[in-house]
Formats: C-alpha cells, structure tokens, sequence
C-alpha cells in the first residue's frame, strides 16, 4: 500500500513539475501572439487611415456649402521658393506654410461630385471664409463670407482671382468699413488667392 502511494505522490510531482516548467512558454507564446495582433492592427490603420468626415469642416465652411453632404480638409505645404515671392506681390507675411483648404461633395443622384472647394482666413482678429469657382484652371473667388464687415465691402471680391491687383484703393474700396480691418482683410484675402494658385492653380505664361 506504501509502495502504490509513494508512486501516486511520485507520479502528482512529475506532473506538476511539468506543468510548471511548460508555463512560462505558453504565456510567452500568447505574448508573442497579441503583440503580433496588435503590430497587424497597427499597420492596418497606418495603410488604411480612418475615413476623413463631415466633421473635418468648420461650420462656417458647411453653411457656405448647404447643398454638400461631406467635405474633404487637404494640407498642402508652400514650397519654400515661393514664400518670398508671396509675401512681396501681398505685402503679408504668410500666417502658416501649412495651406487648408476644404472640398465639398454632393451625392446627389447616387453619385459623389465635388460642388466647390473653401478656405478659411483671419484678419483683425475675425475668420472669413473664402469660397472658390474654377476659371480656365485657375481658382477665382465666388464669394467672401463673414461676419462684422459690411456685405457690400465683401461683395467686392466675388470674381476675383490672382491676376487682380486686390490692393486696398485700387480694386478694393473701404466702403465705410475702418480702414485698418479692410486693409488687413483685403490683404488676407489677396495672400490666399495667390497661394491657391501657387498650389492649384495652371500654369501661366505671364
């Protein structure tokens, strides 16, 4: 009866110890095996990045667009060549090389167009959105959106496009607005007309 018994016991330790010296590899196993699923996941929404949505645009972008149903936000650098160039034909210093544009789609029909294509300003210190029209390749201005300026100084701008002068005097008047705010929005405004066309625009002979 000894003899079973000890056997027994023998038998339980040998099993044990076992167990215990499998132990540490399977949890180095499951290590390595959610450490490989993570790194797929990782790499998945690096080659495939979240879709970018509606909320990318401001609000004051989508109520210049009511008939859009979403809106892409691009990034585009200024190439460090034209920088100078810019700011000597505005008289501005650019506010940030990184250019924002946002475009609009309709899916109208089932069919996902693009409808226009916005950016967004700052001058004294207020936001303004530009709203663009395509002419012969180049970006024109549609319409000049914002509020604590008159309507009728803002009109001003429709239509216009980098081969304008947009100088305060001269294509623009203050129409009553103080002097400072529509030089710094005249301004503003001329520094991204010809930064969309640096960036999107055709090009030109002249």
């Amino acid at each position: 009866m000894k003899k079973i018994t000890y056997l027994s016991i023998t038998v339980l330790i040998s099993v044990v110890g076992l167990a215990a010296a499998c132990s540490p590899d399977t949890k180095t196993t499951t290590t390595t095996v959610n450490q490989a699923t993570t790194n797929t996941n990782t790499a998945n929404t690096a080659v495939n990045p979240p879709a970018k949505t509606e909320d990318d645009a401001p609000a004051s972008v989508k109520a210049a667009f009511p008939d859009a149903q979403s809106f892409t936000k691009q990034h585009k650098d200024i190439p460090q060549n034209a920088i100078a160039d810019l700011e000597k034909d505005t008289g501005a210093k650019i506010p940030d090389t990184d250019h924002h544009s946002y475009l609009a789609f309709s899916n109208a029909g089932g069919t996902r167009k693009q409808v226009g294509a916005a950016t967004v300003i700052k001058a004294d210190g207020k936001e303004f959105v530009i709203v663009y029209d395509n002419k012969e390749g180049s970006p024109v201005i549609k319409e000049v959106r914002g509020e604590g300026v008159s309507n009728d100084f803002l009109k001003q701008f429709a239509g216009k496009g980098h081969d304008n002068d947009l100088t305060l005097g001269k294509d623009i008047k203050a129409d009553g607005v103080d002097e400072a705010i529509a030089k710094a929005l005249t301004q503003a405004v001329k520094m991204d007309v010809m930064t969309m066309q640096k960036l999107y625009g055709a090009a030109h002979s002249h």
